[in-house]
């Protein structure tokens, strides 16, 4: 049985242009909300026309240095710019969730960085610190989608993890939809341990490197 959701309700909408470093410029219908179970101030994203397709949804944790200042340690900036275009192309929301680290917060992952830089994958680098090496829980993402009235979705991801919650809360994920795989010298032993440890969906032979 799903597990049961406490409600959440909107609590402002708000209309916001955004524009990339590439130039590419769309509009999105942007919610912020009551109720949620961890308190955290999550965003959810209308981008596109829905009409009565199945939305297309994409849950993107936050990671400041790769949004905002284009780190090339992670796959994020390139996963978010991607996920806004493929999502405005059929309709459906991106999720901001405010996860930083897989949920370890911005200071515990640039500590885990500075192990990395010794050797230790990034999930290793987690736990050498004592945290989880995936702290997410989608318990909030799935209230917010409720809300939304999307509780069947395409899920735009290479994380089984992320759609075997959702499942667990009550949204039916039809289709999990992979994203682009966006290598660099600089994040492919970050990439190759997301394909070891949690079983993303990542064709190894692109990492070659």
């Amino acid at each position: 049985m799903p597990e049961q959701l406490s409600p959440a309700t909107v609590r402002a909408e708000v209309r916001i242009p955004l524009t990339f470093p590439d130039g590419y410029r769309v509009e999105a219908e942007v919610f912020t909300f009551h109720g949620l179970t961890d308190g955290a101030e999550h965003l959810a994203l209308r981008i596109g026309e829905l009409g009565d397709r199945t939305p297309l949804v994409r849950l993107h944790s936050e990671c400041l240095t790769g949004d905002v200042f284009g780190s090339a340690r992670c796959d994020c900036g390139p996963q978010l710019r991607e996920a806004v275009e493929r999502i405005a192309e059929t309709g459906g929301y991106l999720l901001y969730l405010r996860q930083e680290g897989r949920g370890i917060g911005l200071y515990n992952k640039l500590d885990a960085y500075m192990l990395q830089d010794q050797g230790l994958d990034t999930y290793a680098a987690n736990t050498a610190l004592g945290l989880p090496e995936d702290g997410r829980d989608y318990t909030a993402a799935a209230q917010m989608l409720t809300t939304l009235g999307a509780t069947g979705i395409r899920l735009l991801s290479n994380n089984p993890d992320k759609a075997g919650q959702l499942a667990a809360l009550g949204i039916e994920v039809t289709e999990r939809v992979p994203t682009g795989v966006h290598v660099s010298a600089s994040n492919v032993r970050y990439l190759r341990a997301k394909v070891e440890h949690t079983n993303h969906a990542i064709p190894l032979a692109a990492l070659v490197g």
